[in-house]
């Protein structure tokens, strides 16, 4: 293999890179195929398309991916550039509406999944075509573009039928050898779903634009849950990097006691909520990266319901350290130091949704077996000896016996499963619940209880009252209620 080489003067040398060398390795900057199909989605949206079509062949010996929109579409010089490597500078300005970065994204999104890539686009009428094949440049190894002529039969172009643009990719190596091709189905679910993520503005804004797999139409998501009557929306904070503007939204996500339980596993995600929280960056509004406090905080369980979005302009991009795949993203120094400041305000709201419930139900709840205590930084529950259960229980056993009494009572708090019950409130907080008693059980305890507390000199409205905040009667009432009835002697309860 000769590399070109040109001599331009004793001080100068021309390298020009060997085509099927670099083209290999562009294909391994590290795109999936939601994260490629996000950048070819991209593009349409900048060439003004309302509505984008993504096709899927996948019972077939040869796969196929092809993407059609309803943009502008492109005459044959601007088709000849966008098939260009490095067709734009990212120094170059760009329009306010140009989801575009560096100007390799069409080429770069759909080499990382595909060695054949064709083009058909539309513009005032006309068709023009080229393909790139990595086959051939390996085989030539040259920059060369194939042009496609019209008698071929090019999958899905003919629904190209006004103007606008398909990418077809072909020769899907790095999605069907990789996999079952089973697992292309799945895969293509998931980039629905991202699509619906990442451009969930675009979906459910003015835009009005469409998107669909196979005819099948793709739906926003919010993560912000912006309708819901619990989201609590915070002051809006703005301010100013070089004249640019970037807004800072922050939202409380409704208590899990405030959704349903499949829109709260829906706004979790699959990462859950702990891992969801934090920032989430949105350039000329199509959302770049989320679920980060980038390293200014550290996620817990008391900010997991904090999301903030942050948006910025694309004369950012190079501040912002945002990636060819716009799939990450590091604040500016100046902009770090705010977000530093101002962070804790916040997560504060979220901080509070727990805080506040966990002391309205302590306060309500006058009866707890578990004694929460927290001392230097650590929380700790222990079994309270004065609930009057338990103390009617030791006043029973014999003095000889209740030190033994007392050491199984430190034995079952010091096993309490901390990290089990932590994993699954975090997890499944609709499903924790602790255990029912039976009836029979639920007579004697509310015997002993009514018991102790007439003899502690409380009213019969204050023993009803009592037993109904306490626990476990509280969460069965409706078979306590008539107990207590009988052992106080007044129907009115």
């Amino acid at each position: 293999m000769k590399q070109s080489i040109s001599s331009l003067n004793d001080s100068q040398l021309e390298l020009a890179p060997h085509p099927s060398l670099l083209i290999e390795s562009l294909r391994d900057l590290g795109y999936s195929i939601k994260t490629a199909l996000a950048d070819i989605v991209d593009n349409s949206i900048t060439a003004g398309a309302r509505r984008i079509e993504i096709f899927a062949d996948t019972n077939v010996d040869s796969p196929a991916i092809g993407v059609m929109d309803d943009g502008y579409g492109m005459n044959w010089q601007q088709l000849r550039e966008a098939m260009r490597l490095g067709t734009l500078s990212p120094l170059d300005e760009r329009g306010d509406s140009d989801l575009g970065r560096f100007g390799i994204g069409l080429k770069t999104a759909s080499f990382s999944q595909c060695r054949r890539l064709t083009v058909v686009t539309r513009h005032r009428g006309k068709i023009s075509r080229a393909r790139w094949d990595l086959d051939s440049v390996a085989a030539c190894n040259r920059w060369l573009v194939e042009i496609p002529t019209h008698k071929e039969n090019i999958r899905w172009s003919q629904r190209l039928n006004g103007d606008g643009t398909l990418v077809v990719w072909e020769k899907l190596d790095r999605i069907v050898n990789t996999a079952a091709r089973s697992d292309l189905v799945l895969q293509l679910d998931g980039a629905a779903d991202h699509l619906g993520f990442v451009f969930h503005r675009f979906l459910s804004g003015s835009q009005g634009l469409s998107l669909s797999i196979n005819g099948r139409p793709i739906k926003p998501f919010d993560p912000f849950h912006p309708n819901h009557s619990a989201t609590q929306h915070h002051t809006q904070e703005v301010m100013s990097l070089g004249g640019r503007t970037i807004q800072l939204s922050p939202v409380t996500l409704p208590h899990h006691d405030r959704v349903s339980v499949a829109d709260w596993k829906r706004y979790a995600g699959p990462e859950g909520y702990i891992n969801n929280q934090g920032f989430y960056l949105y350039r000329n509004q199509r959302l770049i990266v989320h679920g980060t406090w980038f390293r200014l905080a550290i996620k817990d369980e008391r900010t997991k319901l904090a999301r903030i979005a942050i948006d910025i302009p694309n004369t950012m991009d190079a501040e912002w350290k945002i990636d060819v795949k716009k799939a990450s993203a590091q604040p500016p120094p100046a902009v770090r130091r705010r977000l530093a400041r101002i962070i804790d305000q916040m997560v504060e709201g979220s901080r509070r949704t727990y805080q506040d419930r966990g002391t309205r139900k302590a306060s309500s709840n006058r009866s707890q077996v578990w004694i929460r205590r927290q001392n230097r930084g650590r929380i700790s529950y222990s079994i309270d000896t004065n609930h009057p259960a338990i103390q009617a229980l030791r006043d029973s056993i014999p003095p000889t016996l209740r030190p033994q009494y007392e050491r199984v009572l430190r034995l079952v708090a010091a096993a309490l499963p901390v990290e089990s019950l932590h994993h699954d409130v975090s997890t499944y907080p609709k499903a924790v619940c602790g255990t029912r008693l039976t009836l029979r059980d639920l007579n004697r305890i509310a015997s002993i209880i009514c018991c102790e507390l007439r003899g502690g000199g409380m009213s019969r409205q204050e023993i009803r009252d009592w037993m109904q905040s306490a626990e476990p009667f509280s969460v069965q009432w409706e078979q306590t209620a008539p107990i207590i009835t009988r052992l106080l002697g007044d129907h009115n309860v």
